[in-house]
């Protein structure tokens, strides 16, 4: 089971597979009495992809067993205890992956080249990713948000540890004195050292930064590197470098919550431009028009928005769930065609966008 989904990671995700890529995706419950229902349901979408792997023609034996067995992989790591809202499987030769998602999907198993990603997609936008950086004299961690969630990276660069007790013996034979701990030139160069590995974790999967540490540990980092400068905000709280994750979830939360107050401030008047521009799109047929021709900018969705549609002679209109030719996902299709175009998508608190449908756009011409 992966904790978060970075963008490198989604990058792989997205990339073609040799067939059959196999996409099961179905919604979950996370309390009784209705999480009772979930085993039932994945037991029959298991069924039906089984169905279909033994039914189709362009699938080889040899490739129908690797996946199958790919998928019983996947479903050994399914843990109902930590069900969200949404539960995805993803199997093809050679690879499995199972996610859980904070956001309601339709069921849906898909046989392509490619796994169905536009539930990760769309889930990962609204779980608004971003970054802590923990620093102390003695340890440097580093933490991703995601939603509710927040997961001490734990690789070959963080968390980065020093013994606090190495004194400077040169500097004490030189001038007689061992210096205070953040004047301390190994200080000073482990702070720089975990500095440049933040910098490359940021190159590597962009978020937005936060920077917690107390108030020595915070100056000495801005003096010798360069992400205190870019973080969008900076916490005052020593002792927090080993966590625990809860603890450093409430020191950053309410910076995290001013920030997202701005970013919705932000949108609200980016989409007022956009309508005295004249190029503002509302509700789900004008803004997937505009993404379908690649010519959105900025992309507002309200968080719970869900809609069922049908194409119809090129508009959207409502349809019925399981009615023929319904499509469950729109929301999440347009919030991956989008990204796929270079627009940006912010999800803003529902009740935002009532005016315009829901769903709101700026568009580039």
């Amino acid at each position: 089971m992966h904790p978060h989904l970075s963008t490198p990671v989604l990058a792989r995700l997205r990339e073609p597979r040799p067939y059959p890529a196999l996409s099961i995706v179905m919604p979950t419950h996370r309390r009784e009495p209705d999480a009772a229902q979930d085993p039932v349901r994945l037991r029959n979408l298991v069924a039906e992809a089984r169905e279909r792997l033994r039914a189709d023609p362009d699938v080889t034996r040899e490739r129908r067993l690797d996946v199958e067995a790919q998928l019983d992989a996947a479903l050994a790591e399914v843990d109902p205890a930590h069900a969200e809202d949404a539960l995805v499987l993803f199997a093809a030769p050679g690879e499995h992956h199972v996610w859980t998602l904070p956001r309601a999907v339709p069921e849906r198993v898909v046989l392509s080249d490619t796994f169905l990603t536009r539930n990760l997609v769309a889930a990962r936008t609204l779980d608004r990713p971003y970054w802590v950086l923990v620093v102390a004299a003695d340890r440097v961690s580093l933490w991703s948000g995601a939603g509710e969630r927040l997961t001490e990276r734990s690789d070959d660069t963080f968390p980065a540890t020093r013994s606090p007790g190495d004194a400077d013996v040169q500097r004490e034979e030189r001038v007689g004195d061992v210096p205070g701990t953040y004047q301390d030139e190994r200080t000073r160069q482990f702070l720089r050292e975990a500095d440049s590995a933040t910098v490359m974790a940021l190159d590597a999967d962009p978020r937005p930064l936060y920077v917690v540490g107390d108030v020595a540990a915070l100056s000495l980092l801005a003096e010798v590197g360069t992400v205190a400068k870019h973080a969008l905000a900076t916490v005052t709280h020593g002792g927090l470098a080993a966590g625990p994750a809860a603890a450093v979830r409430d020191a950053v939360a309410p910076a995290v919550e001013e920030q997202s107050r701005h970013e919705v401030e932000s949108v609200l008047g980016q989409l007022d431009r956009g309508r005295s521009q004249k190029t503002f799109a509302g509700g789900l047929d004008e803004v997937w028009r505009g993404v379908s021709g690649s010519r959105v900018g900025l992309l507002a969705v309200e968080d719970t928005f869900r809609a069922t549609v049908r194409d119809h002679a090129g508009h959207l209109e409502p349809a019925a769930v399981g009615e023929a030719d319904a499509r469950e996902d729109i929301v999440d299709e347009i919030v991956e065609r989008a990204l796929a175009s270079g627009a940006r998508v912010r999800f803003v608190p529902d009740g935002t966008l009532s005016a315009a449908g829901r769903i709101a756009s700026v568009l580039r011409y």
